[in-house]
């Protein structure tokens, strides 16, 4: 009794162990995991202390700096004018403040883009992270659609070995041709190929898939097997503008546009004069002994220097209006690439939705088909059993309810991925 108990949670365990993932627990285990989305969120925080710099341009530049130094120097010499044998201390300190007072306006654009280049990098790794969430859910997708065409083969399989059994008895008997058992055995051979590759197709699915969630490769999956598509709720026209409003290439394009007119304004600040408040302390001991002198030489010094410089540049070889007249060029691409990117956007999200229409379409018409094939290899293995059917006959219905199942899982994938980009494209995809 024991003995049978122990053997029953040996290979119950297992199963209990490994538990089925879910599309949301892919996206939740890829959202921690994936490295190209841990690198996004790194390059988002980069952008967000970077933030600071612009702030830096408003404020004081301080250096300190401080010396001490210490000589000994001998002299052996006859000169009346010698001073012998001397030590010399030497203390320095000093304090640098350099202050930009005005800069053409230098200083409040550089911080008006340090912050749109903050929001860019929000964009740009909002972006990132959606790509890499897509490509998980695909590759979840795919080993879900692998599992049902692996099904499929076993199951086109099993069909194929018992016609091989059943010719091998009828050829044993007489009462069949070479012929029927050969075409019978060429069938389970060609069956079992199909599925040694998709076996194959789905460890290499399996094996993606952990790629994408920055889990080992070897990682045992076992997923839900279904796809479900749900039905869009809104018309082409409302996917349209929620796609011009919430799509992050093209929050990227408007981004890069609005630091294109910025960098328009820094290089207009060189045709301005430029203001500047410096102010310098110094502080020195000095104390030197000679062998001559019986008193120490002693000083110290504070020197305070203070003042405004301004400056203006007449003439350097016309390289302001240069860059200034580049910078125009820069914004204008800038404006051109914003509405090439919106125009794209929109004919990809009618395109998306028109795709979507016909995969769903495709879709019911193969689930018609495969119910006719489902009949129809029932009706074909009945009148083979009964000897009312040739042996191709049957062959043909059951390739036929083959192709029929493996067009409809395949149907059924790329409709879900119509779903899925144009989820992507009206900026649906969850990335928290």
């Amino acid at each position: 009794m024991f003995k049978i108990l122990f053997i029953g949670l040996i290979l119950i365990i297992p199963g209990i162990a490994q538990e089925i993932m879910t599309a949301e627990d892919a996206i939740a285990i890829g959202l921690k995991n994936n490295f190209d989305i841990q690198i996004a969120r790194n390059n988002r925080e980069i952008a967000t202390n970077n933030k600071g710099k612009g702030t830096a341009e408003f404020l004081p530049v301080l250096d300190v700096n401080a010396s001490y130094r210490v000589a000994h120097s001998k002299q052996e010499t006859n000169s009346p004018f010698s001073f012998g044998n001397s030590d010399t201390k030497n203390l320095n300190a000093g304090i640098a403040i350099n202050w930009t007072l005005f800069d053409g306006f230098k200083m409040f654009t550089t911080n008006r883009q340090f912050r749109e280049l903050a929001r860019q990098g929000e964009f740009l790794a909002r972006n990132s992270i959606e790509n890499s969430v897509v490509a998980i859910l695909i590759g979840f997708l795919n080993v879900v659609q692998q599992e049902e065409l692996l099904e499929v083969a076993k199951n086109a399989l099993e069909i194929s070995r018992t016609r091989l059994e059943k010719e091998q008895v009828k050829k044993d008997l007489g009462s069949a041709s070479s012929t029927d058992y050969l075409n019978a055995q060429v069938s389970f051979n060609n069956d079992r190929s199909t599925l040694l590759n998709q076996e194959l197709r789905l460890l290499v699915a399996k094996k993606e898939l952990n790629i994408f969630l920055g889990r080992d490769v070897s990682t045992p999956v076992v997923v839900k097997k279904e796809i479900n598509i749900s039905p869009l709720s809104f018309t082409v026209d409302e996917l349209q503008d929620l796609a011009l409003e919430r799509n992050s290439t093209l929050s990227i394009a408007e981004q890069n546009r609005i630091i294109a007119e910025q960098n328009i304004s820094l290089a207009e600040s060189p045709f301005y004069p430029r203001l500047l408040f410096n102010f310098n302390y110094n502080y020195t001991d000095l104390n030197s002994e000679t062998s001559r002198f019986d008193d120490p030489v002693k000083a110290k010094t504070n020197e305070y220097i203070g003042g405004l410089t301004l400056t203006y540049n007449l003439f350097n070889g016309m390289r302001d209006n240069i860059n200034r007249q580049n910078a125009l060029l820069r914004e204008r691409n800038s404006e051109l690439t914003l509405q090439d990117v919106r125009n794209k956007i929109a004919g990809l999200v009618r395109e998306r939705f028109v795709t979507m229409q016909k995969r769903l379409e495709l879709m019911e018409l193969e689930e018609q088909n495969v119910v006719s094939a489902t009949q129809n290899l029932t009706l074909q293995q009945d009148k083979y059993n009964i000897g009312a059917t040739t042996s191709l006959e049957f062959r043909d219905a059951q390739v036929n309810l083959i192709r029929s199942q493996s067009t409809l899982i395949v149907a059924r994938f790329l409709a879900r991925i119509s779903r899925l980009e144009i989820e992507q494209l009206i900026g649906n995809i969850q990335i928290d």
